[in-house]
């Protein structure tokens, strides 16, 4: 009984259909309850983990990786305990704390070393790449993604190498390199289809609309995010999809829609209110002091920016740190506004 409401969770997951693939992990952990199944046990929990994460509730995640990493720890699985460390590791990067998240995905990598376990290894790379991202430390972000995507093609493992594109396309768009974001992103897009993922194919395709967005190119880049914003709509997503809507409130302030792209914003403010998003509640609040700023109000924008420069600050996101504090600059005069921020 147990193990049917699991396998029957595993496909829901694998379809993206996380609410009900949540449903079945939930039964199937009552059932291995009852039978005093442990092992059972620490895999729904490990499963719920990552299921929550993947919709964008990283504080069950987290509670749920939590009790996995307790139940790996007293059943001494090195296995299960990397998993539950890299999951609570991500989690705690959507929370804001990319320190304590470094700190668990390093220590999840050097036990999947021990267990010379090779695609938890890569993987931990991969999680590794995407902290030092937020953290704003590109170059180091990118030399993992490289290596991270030389470990999933020596394993031929397709997802790894399109998530390790998105990665350097992410990367290669914060160092300005917009061709190669282009290219990377495309490439995922294609493995994503071949594959039928539709999470990497929302990702890819608001990564492509951000690419198109940075080459002024607003029509095509909106109707990526509205792809994306589709897909993400039907998985569930919440984090991704306010990212989105952020992405879209931004296209809105270049094309000067300036209250198209204050609702975008104020939208996505919400979501990531509710997810406890602390970077992109920063994206939010720069957002809208540069509508203001555009609109005339530029003592509301000085304030807006000043605000998050202190929170950018605090969490020790240096990229948008330095956003702030540029786009505080230029509102003094209103010089070199809009600016679109990659």
């Amino acid at each position: 009984m147990a193990k049917g409401f699991f396998e029957q969770a595993e496909q829901f997951r694998n379809s993206t259909e996380y609410n009900r693939a949540i449903e079945s992990y939930k039964k199937a952990l009552k059932s291995f309850r009852k039978e005093s199944d442990i092992p059972g046990i620490l895999n729904c929990f490990i499963a719920l983990g990552d299921t929550f994460r993947a919709k964008g509730d990283f504080t069950k995640a987290m509670s749920d990786y939590t009790e996995a990493l307790n139940l790996a720890e007293a059943l001494d699985d090195m296995s299960s305990k990397a998993d539950a460390l890299v999951g609570l590791g991500l989690s705690s990067r959507a929370l804001g704390d990319w320190r304590d998240a470094l700190l668990m995905i390093n220590r999840a990598g050097r036990l999947y070393r021990k267990l010379n376990d090779r695609q938890g290894e890569a993987f931990s790379v991969w999680a590794r790449a995407g902290t030092y991202r937020i953290k704003g430390d590109i170059k180091k972000a990118v030399k993992l993604f490289q290596s991270a995507l030389e470990r999933f093609r020596a394993l031929k493992n397709r997802s790894g190498i399109a998530y390790s594109y998105c990665g350097l396309g992410g990367s290669s768009r914060v160092a300005r390199r917009f061709r190669d974001s282009e290219k990377y992103y495309r490439m995922a897009n294609r493995m994503f289809r071949k594959l039928d993922d539709r999470f990497g194919l929302a990702y890819s395709f608001c990564g492509l609309g951000n690419a198109r967005r940075m080459h002024g190119d607003y029509k095509n880049a909106l109707l990526y995010f509205n792809k994306a914003e589709v897909l993400y709509k039907k998985i569930g997503d919440r984090v991704s999809y306010a990212y989105t809507l952020w992405s879209i409130g931004t296209t809105f302030k270049m094309q000067g829609k300036l209250l198209k792209a204050l609702e975008s914003f104020k939208e996505s403010a919400e979501f990531f209110r509710q997810t406890k998003d602390p970077r992109g509640k920063i994206y939010c609040v720069l957002g809208v002091g540069e509508v203001d700023c555009l609109s005339g109000k530029r003592k509301t924008a000085k304030t807006k920016f000043l605000k998050a420069a202190g929170l950018a600050g605090n969490y020790g996101f240096n990229l948008e740190k330095k956003y702030a504090q540029g786009l505080l600059k230029a509102s003094v005069h209103a010089k070199g506004l809009p600016l679109n921020l990659p």
